[in-house]
């Protein structure tokens, strides 16, 4: 299954989270004849993580390959939100161009500029594909010009602002090179990726080099290292090694060569410089480093992926709860799990610190340690995180922080308490726009420690019809320190099952997070106060049956409905002083300085 080079072409589809790239990866394998007539396809074909399904978005990026017209095309599917950002970076130099999608009624959003970022960076020239033009009061034209102004404020040379464009539909399964043409198919789009598309560098006389970009793992197989190999030929049972980061060599074996077709990976005998492969046969292996040539050994350079912003304590769960629902509770195996996300999770920064219980991790954001949270919670880890905190930095011997770009798409009525709150936490308005259907596009640029536990307060303030989405800018002189407001919160008084009757009698006292029937102990938090301050309330009492009257009497009253303590809602809301216990089955708050005292 070896192709000529020049029949060869990497792409990568990079866009902002939910502007359509992985439907249009289903459209692009459909109509390449991929499947055959009779097989049952998956829509979103390559989210095939249980988390991706979920939230509808991509994570993790992925290969696939498609023929057209005797010329192979590697794809590679990245995440669209910017905390996933390793993600994006570290796969951009498997690929010589980038297919970026854009929405036609919203057009460039904050993801979009940081995927772009990165791509013109690597000097790759994009194709811009206007996606969603079947829907209603779209302008595809209008998000053509705001994809060139976005060029030119990223400095884009003209090379790159001379971008080819094509408008379609993903979920409709056409494209085309004028918005009122007539067209059923992806053939305009196939044929631009092969013209404008360059075929990959690589001299398949030079000695082995392939970059190893993505980790796999099979129960089978072991370790797999999936990468493009940047010159020289790969051969199934070749003897290679592999270069180590600190230059040290690892003598192996190719032990299987798999080469990708649709959604499969197929076995083959060998592979040409520029082709995008996954072979096994190492084991312990990092993201960036280089498998070559035995006799002739020559590392590529590092992946290179910016810092990490947020950091947050994992700690072994010590709460009166601790041990009854995880399978893994102890500090060696949080340990061994957070350093094998390190293998594979660029992006990621794990320290130890002066206890041997507490571990400190830092990350692009609040959903990108958010999903590694809830990924270990369903794979059986308990244990609990703190507050996330901004990672500050000294540049030029000046305290800085970072700061993110902002933007809210809100109705009407909301705008002034937006503004108003996001004024409150040192955001700065940069733009605001009208649109025809009675909203408003707000843009800000917000210090990174603003916006958390903002969602909670900007739901309320648009009554759930608001729309948000940031992505990091740079890091900025710090603005001092700034009140975070949040009312206080209502703390169970001891160990037991919170009652319906408690809970009633309670219920002017603020909303609770917790239902009658759920077990609490001291010191958990259980509620919102309606009142600044923290508040001790003993929900385990019940009601005491008397001649009078029956203790299930008053069964017909309604409780007002809780807030539903969801992990993202959770790790927004935690305070100072507070942590958040995760468990395979829940997700509890608890105030730190009650432990000493259970």
């Amino acid at each position: 299954m070896s192709f000529d080079i020049q029949a060869i072409r990497n792409i990568a589809i990079i866009a902002h989270v939910d502007h359509g790239k992985t439907t249009l990866v289903d459209a692009l394998l459909n109509q390449s004849g991929t499947f055959r007539d009779n097989e049952e396809v998956p829509t979103c074909a390559l989210d095939s993580n249980e988390l991706e399904r979920e939230r509808g978005i991509t994570i993790l990026s992925k290969n696939t390959a498609v023929t057209y017209n005797d010329t192979r095309i590697n794809i590679v599917d990245t995440p669209g939100h910017a905390d996933f950002g390793g993600e994006v970076e570290r796969v951009l130099g498997m690929v010589d161009g980038c297919l970026l999608v854009v929405d036609a009624n919203e057009g460039p959003m904050p993801q979009t500029r940081f995927v772009l970022k990165k791509a013109l960076e690597q000097g790759l020239r994009p194709i811009v594909f206007v996606n969603k033009i079947d829907r209603a009061r779209v302008e595809p034209e209008t998000a053509v010009d705001k994809v060139l102004d976005l060029f030119l404020e990223l400095g884009a040379d003209d090379d790159q602002c001379d971008f080819p464009y094509l408008f379609g539909s993903g979920l409709g399964g056409f494209a085309k090179t004028e918005v009122k043409s007539e067209n059923d198919n992806m053939k305009p789009l196939f044929e631009a990726i092969i013209r404008q598309v360059p075929p990959p560098v690589g001299d398949v006389k030079k000695p082995l080099q392939l970059q190893v970009t993505t980790l796999d793992y099979s129960d089978f197989l072991g370790t797999i290292i999936i990468g493009r190999v940047h010159n020289g030929v790969i051969k199934n049972g070749q003897r290679t090694c592999l270069i180590k980061e600190d230059g040290s060599l690892k003598k192996g074996r190719i032990n299987k060569l798999l080469g990708f077709k649709g959604l499969k990976r197929i076995e083959i005998e060998e592979a040409n410089a520029g082709d995008i492969v996954a072979l096994a046969g190492f084991d312990e292996v990092s993201i960036g480093e280089t498998v070559a040539c035995p006799d002739e050994p020559k590392p590529l350079p590092l992946i290179k992926v910016d810092e990490p912003t947020l950091q947050m304590t994992f700690v072994v769960n010590d709460s009166p709860f601790a041990g009854k629902e995880g399978k893994f509770v102890t500090s060696r195996q949080l340990k061994d799990r957070l350093n094998k996300e390190l293998l594979t999770n660029v992006a990621l920064r794990v320290e130890d610190t002066d206890s041997p219980d507490r571990f400190s991790v830092s990350g692009r954001g609040e959903l990108h340690l958010g999903i590694l949270i809830e990924t270990m919670r369903r794979e059986g880890y308990e244990f609990q995180v703190s507050q996330p905190q901004v990672i500050f930095r000294t540049i030029d011997e000046i305290k800085c922080e970072p700061v993110e770009t902002l933007v809210l798409d809100v109705p009407e009525a909301s705008i002034g308490a937006c503004i108003e709150s996001l004024g409150v936490r040192k955001g700065e308005m940069q733009n605001m726009e009208t649109g025809t259907d009675h909203r408003t596009q707000l843009e800000f640029v917000i210090p990174s420690r603003g916006l958390i536990g903002f969602r909670g307060e900007f739901i309320r303030a648009t009554r759930g019809e608001g729309i948000m989405s940031h992505s990091f800018f740079e890091y900025r002189p710090s603005v001092g320190d700034f009140e975070q407001r949040r009312n206080g919160v209502l703390i169970s008084f001891e160990e037991g099952v919170a009652t319906f009757y408690s809970l009633k009698n309670a219920e002017d006292r603020g909303q609770f997070f917790i239902t009658p029937g759920a077990k609490v102990y001291k010191g958990m938090i259980i509620g919102e106060n309606k009142r600044p301050q923290d508040l001790e309330l003993n929900i385990c009492r019940a009601k005491q049956l008397t001649n009078m009257r029956s203790a299930g009497a008053d069964e017909l009253d309604q409780l007002q409905s809780p807030i539903e303590m969801t992990l993202e809602r959770a790790l927004e809301y935690i305070g100072p002083g507070e942590m958040l216990e995760v468990t395979p089955e829940s997700i509890r708050l608890r105030k730190l300085k009650a432990k000493k005292n259970l």
